[in-house]
């Protein structure tokens, strides 16, 4: 896969930088997630720029883009710290519905996920399952007039600013299903949460929950797969943002060192101060190489390997992004952890990556499966 931006990957790109860096500051950034919810005109930006559209099929008002787009996209949306609901909806939800959804489901979806005026959350978490896929506790039972879905969803990544949930249940025949559930739907209670990192994830609880025979997606075996491509091109994605994180922590970090000084001259003279710099560096490259082994996971047609490329890479960027973080906070001194400085932010962000969708020991878990 070519990662050398193409004009309109270029332009785009550069749109973006400007854009986060004036409009997701410390400051601005820090007063939308006071408001414990998505930022409307922020949304629509992002729309407005193809931000939401770019792997949605032109029929669906998308761009029908390679995942090669990707990347100039989430390494910036990385270095602002932008944390609307692009990867839950645009990346992932979307490519749930556009590998399970039928025409009717993909026509009622897809143009809103592009146009912002739908924002889905993939729901497969349950209590005491840690990272497993396989819903056990959430049951959907069949019904004359559809489905009854009862359980509950943990740790729903923006689920509460969502319009539309993609539901996985356990069938009377033991089989996983994907369910679209409008977030409107009654019988449902919601419970949303801020996480360390400044971002936001909920509880849902189904309690008989009624859906119509419409709402299914898909069911068995093609559910697992469909599902877990979705989870994959989120890593992707997720990997892009951390790699953009990391960039903008070492550039926070290496304008401190110049502008602190000590025995009458910038920490940044000082050669073992170079060197750490000079190794997160390193780090930050490694992490971008490994997130671009994940993007072009996303066009393998072999299943074992594609997830075998997106586990290492997941791995490799958790590892880089806990070692920049925990650098760049020591070159700062304890004041790096305060609210007053931004680095703190970018740490709290990068520690939180490791443990989305998938920590490090159940990537290595994955791997040992496909040894």
């Amino acid at each position: 896969m070519d990662f050398v931006y193409s004009e309109s990957q270029r332009m785009l790109a550069e749109s973006l930088e400007r854009l986060v860096q004036s409009e997701w500051t410390m400051p601005k950034r820090r007063a939308r997630e006071a408001q414990a919810r998505v930022d409307t005109n922020a949304w629509e930006t992002l729309a407005d720029m193809g931000v939401l559209g770019l792997t949605i099929a032109p029929e669906y008002e998308g761009f029908g883009d390679d995942p090669s787009t990707l990347v100039p996209v989430h390494l910036a949306l990385g270095r602002g710290l932008v944390d609307e609901p692009v990867i839950p909806s645009a990346v992932m939800g979307a490519a749930l519905i556009g590998a399970a959804g039928n025409d009717a489901q993909q026509a009622a979806l897809l143009p809103g996920v592009a146009q912002g005026t739908v924002v889905l959350a993939v729901a497969y978490q349950e209590p005491n399952r840690r990272y497993h896929t396989r819903p056990m506790s959430m049951h959907a039972t069949a019904a004359p007039d559809g489905y009854r879905l009862t359980g509950m969803k943990k740790q729903v990544w923006h689920g509460a600013a969502a319009t539309h949930w993609l539901v996985s249940a356990r069938t009377e025949e033991g089989r996983t299903a994907l369910f679209v559930v409008p977030a409107d739907t009654g019988q449902v209670r919601v419970r949303d949460v801020p996480t360390f990192d400044r971002s936001r994830c909920a509880d849902i609880v189904f309690e008989n929950v009624h859906v119509p025979h419409g709402a299914l997606l898909v069911d068995g075996r093609e559910a697992d797969r469909v599902l877990a491509t979705a989870i994959e091109w989120g890593i992707a994605a997720l990997c892009l943002q951390a790699a953009g994180a990391m960039r903008r922590a070492i550039d926070l970090t290496a304008a401190y060192l110049k502008d602190r000084r000590q025995f009458g001259q910038p920490l940044a003279a000082f050669q073992a101060l170079q060197h750490r710099l000079a190794d997160m560096l390193v780090a930050s490259e490694m992490a971008l190489s490994m997130a671009y082994v994940a993007v072009a996971a996303l066009s393998e047609t072999d299943a074992s390997r594609r997830a075998k490329m997106i586990s290492q890479a997941k791995i490799e960027t958790a590892r880089a992004g806990r070692f920049i973080g925990e650098q760049a906070i020591q070159l700062h001194g304890g004041m790096g952890m305060t609210d007053e400085m931004e680095i703190g932010d970018y740490f709290k962000r990068l520690t939180a990556v490791e443990l989305l969708l998938g920590d490090t020991s159940e990537h290595f878990r994955i791997l040992e499966t496909l040894a």
